[in-house]
C-alpha cells in the first residue's frame, strides 16, 4: 500500500549508506590487517590502497547516513519515529543539529563521524603505524555500524535502525485515529493526523547542547587512537610506537578535559543542580577514562626517556579505551536508570554493548599477558631522586582515583549481576569527595615538584634550593588565601577542614611551582613548557574546586517563615527564600523582590525577574532565572539559573518553585510570633500588635470561670490597606477553644495555635490563604567564591595539552619516527 505523503527515499538511502558503511568497514578492517601482515612490498602496498579505498567509501557513508537523518529532522518527517520523538516544528535550526546526537542512534553516529575523521589524519601521515592502527580503528567502525543498523539475525535483533517509520515501530497501532477499522491496517493518509512531533527535550535546547556532546564524542573518540596504537605493538612485537602515541594521548586527554568540563559549565549555567559537578554515575563515566589517559601519557612520557614504566602504559591505554566503551554500557543500558539524571535508554542493547566492551578488551588483554615477558625491561630499579619514579608514582594515584570512583560507580551493576541491594551513602558527594581530596593533595604537590627532578639521577641539594623559593612563596600565599577567605569549613568534621588547607596549598603550590620551572629552569621558553601550563591549569582549577566548594555560601535562608514545598532530599525550605510579587524581602546581604514573570511562548520558557538591593553597598543588579515546560509527556517543568559574576564569585539564583495567583492553599502554616513581630502573607505582612488575656468573673453566677487571650493583630497589605484582626482562645475547665478570625478582604484565616516559651512571650499562631493567592515563588540563592579560577584552570590546562600535541609532534618530525 501506498501511504499519502511518506517521503521514502531519505530513509531509504539512509539506511543503505549505513548497510554500505557495515559492510566496507569490515572489508577495510579485514586490508589493513592484511597490509600488516603482509613481507612483500607490492602485497603491502596493494592492500593498502584496498583499504584506504574501503575507509574512504567508508566515511562517506557514514556522511551521507547523518546528512539524510538531518535531512528527516530538518523537514519535519515525522513519519520517521527518530523526527518524531526528537524534534517538532518549532526548533530554531541550531537545535535540529542537536536532535542528530540526542537520541541513541544519532550519538552512535556522531562517534562514527569523529573516527572517520580522526582515521583520515593517521591516514595521512602515513608511516608504518598506518594499517595495524587504521585495522583496530576500522573494527570499531564496524562495530558501531552494527550499533544503528537495526535488522534482525537469526531472530536477534542487531542494533537500532534511526530510520525506521512510525508505522513500523508500532507506536500508533492502538490509536484508532490512524487505524482503518475495517482492515485493521493504517489508513493511507494517516500523516494528516500526525500534525507535530514531540520535540527535543526542552531542558536540552541550549547553546551547550550545541557543542557540548560534539567535543565530548570527540574525546571519546580519540581515546581509540593510544589504544590502537598499544594494540598493534602488541600485535607486531614492536615497542616504538611509543613515540608517536604520545602526541594522540596528548590530545585526547585535552579534549576530553575540555568536554567533560564543559559539561560541568552547561550544568551550572543551565540546570538547577546547585553546582558544577555532582558527582553523577554518567559524569563519573566520563572522568575515569581521562584519569587513566593521563595516567597512560605520564608513562609513556616515562618510557620514552628512560625504558621505565612499558607494561603500565600498556595496561592504561588498554583500561582507558575499555572504560569509555563502559561508559556507553552505563549510559545506554538504562542500568544508572535509578541514580542518574543522564542516564538515558533507547532500544534494549545490553548484551550487544557489553560485547562491545569484550571483543576490544579480551583480546588486547590476551596479547599483552602473551607478549609481557618479551616487553623491554630495565632490571635496575628507579632512583628515588629521579623524575620517572615519582611520574610512576603519579600515575599510579590517577589510576587508583579511577578505579575508586568507577568501582562506587558501579555499584548498580554490582547489585544487578550479584543480586545485592547495597545502597548508595546518605551523602553521596562526601563518600566521594573525602577520598578524592586526598588525591588531589598527593597530584598537586607532585605537579609542582616533578619537573624539577631529572631522568636517571637527580641531586639532591639542588634539587633542594630550586625548590626552597616556590614552596616558602606557596606556603605564604596559601596562608594569606585562607586567612583572607576565611576557610572554617566543619562541615565534615577538623579532619576534613584539614585536608582542604592541604589540598589548597597543593593547589596554590602546583601554581607557583611550574611558574618558577618554566623560569627558573626553561628560561621562559614558553613554547617548550606544554606539561608545565598544564600543571598550572590544573593547579588553578584545584584551587578554584576547593575554594568555591568549601567557602559555597547560601544566602537565600527562608527570613518569613513561609514554605511553599515540602523537604525532600534535594531541597529544603529553610534555604529557599519565599518571595511574594512586589513585596521587598529581608535576605541578610540583600534585600530581593519579585518584580513578576513574563511567558515566552516560542522558547516555552516562563522568565521571572528577581531584584537584588545590597543593604551595605546599595548596590543594584537583576537576574533572570527561568523555568522551561517541559514537551516530553509529563516532565513537568525544568529550572534554569541565572548568575551575576564578579571576579571573585558568583550569585547563583534559581526558582525552586512557583505559585500563581488564583491557587489556594487549604491548610494553615504555622508562624512564630513576639509582640512586635511580622510574619509575611502573599500580599503583605501581619503584626502581632498585643496580647490581651482576660479572666472572666462568672464563678458568684454559678458558672464555671474562662480566661480570653486575645491576639491584636494588623494585616498590611501590599498597597498600604491595613486591617485589623482579632484571633483569641478561651480557656475553660482546662479544655481550650480557638475563635479564628478572617480577613474577608485579603482572603485570610488566622488563629492561635499554641504558645511556645512563657519566658519570652513567643506564640504560634496559624495562617491560612483560602481564597487567592498572589504570585509568589521560593528561591535559592548560593554565593560561589572565586568560582571563575576553576573554569579559567580548564582553560589553561587545556592549552597546556595542545601545546604537548604540537611539542610533540614536532619533535616527532625531527627524529622522523612517524615514517
Amino acid at each position: 500500500m501506498t501511504y499519502t505523503g511518506e517521503h521514502l527515499l531519505p530513509g531509504q538511502l539512509g539506511h543503505l549508506a549505513s548497510i554500505v558503511s557495515l559492510v566496507v568497514s569490515l572489508i577495510a578492517t579485514f586490508a589493513f590487517f592484511k597490509s600488516n601482515r603482509a613481507v612483500i612490498p607490492e602485497e603491502k602496498k596493494s592492500w593498502l590502497r584496498l583499504a584506504r579505498i574501503a575507509f574512504f567509501i567508508e566515511t562517506a557513508a557514514v556522511v551521507i547516513t547523518i546528512g539524510c537523518l538531518y535531512y528527516i529532522l530538518s523537514n519535519n518527517l515525522f513519519e520517521y519515529y527518530y523526527a518524531w520523538s526528537h524534534s517538532d516544528k518549532t526548533l530554531q535550526p541550531e537545535y535540529i543539529f542537536a536532535c542528530l546526537w540526542e537520541g541513541q542512534e544519532g550519538s552512535f553516529l556522531l562517534w562514527t563521524f569523529w573516527h572517520c575523521l580522526l582515521g583520515i589524519i593517521v591516514i595521512s601521515k602515513g608511516g608504518k603505524w598506518e594499517a595495524p592502527v587504521m585495522s583496530v580503528v576500522s573494527f570499531a567502525q564496524f562495530c558501531l555500524a552494527t550499533m544503528i543498523i537495526g535488522i534482525y539475525v537469526f531472530g536477534l535483533k542487531i542494533g537500532s535502525d534511526p530510520f525506521l517509520l512510525m508505522r513500523q515501530k508500532g507506536i500508533l497501532d492502538n490509536a484508532p485515529v490512524f487505524i482503518d477499522q475495517a482492515t485493521g491496517l493504517f489508513k493511507q493518509d494517516y500523516l494528516k493526523f500526525l500534525k507535530d512531533g514531540q520535540g527535543l527535550n526542552s531542558t536540552l535546547q541550549n547553546y551547550w547542547m550545541v557543542i557540548h556532546p560534539p567535543i565530548l564524542f570527540l574525546g571519546f573518540a580519540s581515546t581509540i587512537i593510544p589504544f590502537a596504537f598499544c594494540f598493534s605493538g602488541l600485535l607486531n612485537k614492536d615497542h616504538s610506537w611509543t613515540k608517536p602515541a604520545v602526541s594522540w594521548a596528548a590530545f585526547s586527554g585535552g579534549i576530553l578535559s575540555l568536554g567533560i568540563m564543559m559539561g560541568g559549565a552547561w550544568a551550572y549555567e543551565s540546570l538547577n543542580f546547585g553546582g558544577y559537578w555532582a558527582w553523577d554515575p554518567v559524569e563519573n563515566a566520563s572522568m575515569v577514562p581521562w584519569l587513566i589517559m593521563v595516567a597512560g601519557l605520564h608513562t609513556n612520557l616515562v618510557f620514552n626517556h628512560s625504558r621505565y614504566s612499558l607494561k603500565t602504559t600498556y595496561i592504561f591505554y588498554i583500561l582507558s579505551f575499555s572504560f569509555i566503551l563502559y561508559s556507553t554500557f552505563l549510559t545506554r543500558s538504562g542500568i544508572l536508570g535509578d541514580t542518574s539524571v543522564h542516564a538515558f535508554t533507547g532500544a534494549d542493547m545490553s548484551l550487544q554493548l557489553i560485547l562491545f566492551i569484550l571483543v576490544f578488551f579480551i583480546p588486547a588483554l590476551w596479547l599483552f599477558f602473551k607478549n609481557k615477558k618479551d616487553m623491554p625491561t630495565v632490571k635496575k630499579e628507579e632512583e628515588l631522586y629521579s623524575r620517572e619514579f615519582w611520574m610512576f608514582i603519579g600515575s599510579l594515584v590517577l589510576f587508583l582515583s579511577g578505579l575508586i570512583i568507577i568501582g562506587q560507580t558501579s555499584m548498580p551493576v554490582f547489585n544487578k549481576i550479584f543480586g545485592t541491594k547495597i545502597a548508595q551513602p546518605e551523602d553521596v558527594l562526601f563518600s566521594y569527595n573525602k577520598l578524592q581530596i586526598f588525591i588531589a593533595f598527593v597530584i598537586g604537590i607532585l605537579t609542582a615538584i616533578i619537573q624539577f627532578f631529572k631522568y636517571k639521577k637527580t641531586n639532591g641539594k639542588e634539587l633542594g634550593k630550586r625548590l626552597l623559593i616556590p614552596t616558602i612563596i606557596a606556603l605564604a600565599l596559601t596562608v594569606i588565601f585562607c586567612l583572607i577567605l576565611q576557610i572554617d569549613y566543619y562541615d565534615h568534621g577538623a579532619g576534613f577542614l584539614v585536608a582542604i588547607y592541604l589540598a589548597t596549598f597543593a593547589a596554590v603550590y602546583s601554581m607557583v611551582g611550574n611558574f618558577s620551572y618554566i623560569f627558573a629552569v626553561l628560561s621562559g621558553k614558553i613554547k617548550t613548557a606544554g606539561a608545565s601550563v598544564a600543571h598550572i591549569g590544573f593547579g588553578l582549577l584545584l584551587f578554584g574546586v576547593l575554594i568555591s566548594s568549601s567557602k559555597k555560601l547560601i544566602l537565600s535562608h527562608n527570613t518569613t517563615g513561609i514554605a511553599l514545598f515540602e523537604k525532600t532530599d534535594d531541597e529544603d525550605p529553610a534555604e529557599n527564600i519565599t518571595l511574594f510579587k512586589g513585596i521587598p524581602i529581608d535576605m541578610g546581604k540583600y534585600m530581593v523582590t519579585f518584580m513578576g514573570d513574563s511567558m515566552n511562548t516560542r522558547d516555552k520558557q516562563r522568565v521571572f525577574t528577581i531584584h537584588f538591593k545590597g543593604k551595605t553597598n546599595g548596590e543594584e543588579f537583576t537576574l533572570h532565572p527561568y523555568w522551561l515546560k517541559n514537551n516530553r509527556q509529563a516532565e513537568g517543568f525544568g529550572a534554569t539559573p541565572d548568575s551575576k559574576h564578579y571576579w571573585n564569585k558568583d550569585i547563583y539564583t534559581y526558582v525552586s518553585s512557583w505559585q500563581q495567583e488564583g491557587m489556594d492553599t487549604a491548610t494553615f502554616r504555622p508562624a512564630e510570633l513576639r509582640v512586635g513581630d511580622t510574619t509575611f502573607y502573599s500580599n503583605g505582612m501581619i503584626i502581632l500588635n498585643k496580647v490581651d488575656i482576660t479572666q472572666s468573673a462568672t464563678k458568684a453566677l454559678g458558672q464555671d470561670s474562662s480566661m480570653v487571650m486575645g491576639l491584636d493583630m494588623t494585616v498590611v497589605a501590599r498597597d498600604g490597606s491595613k486591617f485589623p484582626a482579632k484571633p483569641s482562645v478561651v480557656i475553660r475547665n482546662d479544655k481550650a477553644d480557638v475563635i479564628t478570625d478572617t480577613v474577608l478582604a485579603q482572603g485570610l484565616v488566622l488563629k492561635f495555635n499554641k504558645v511556645l516559651n512563657d519566658k519570652d512571650g513567643k506564640l504560634e499562631i496559624g495562617v491560612k490563604e483560602s481564597n487567592t493567592l498572589n504570585d509568589s515563588l521560593t528561591l535559592k540563592v548560593i554565593e560561589f567564591p572565586f568560582i571563575g579560577a576553576l573554569w579559567l584552570g580548564v582553560i589553561v590546562m587545556v592549552i597546556g595539552f595542545f601545546m604537548s600535541v604540537y611539542q610533540g609532534s614536532r619533535k616527532l618530525k625531527k627524529s622522523g619516527t612517524e615514517r
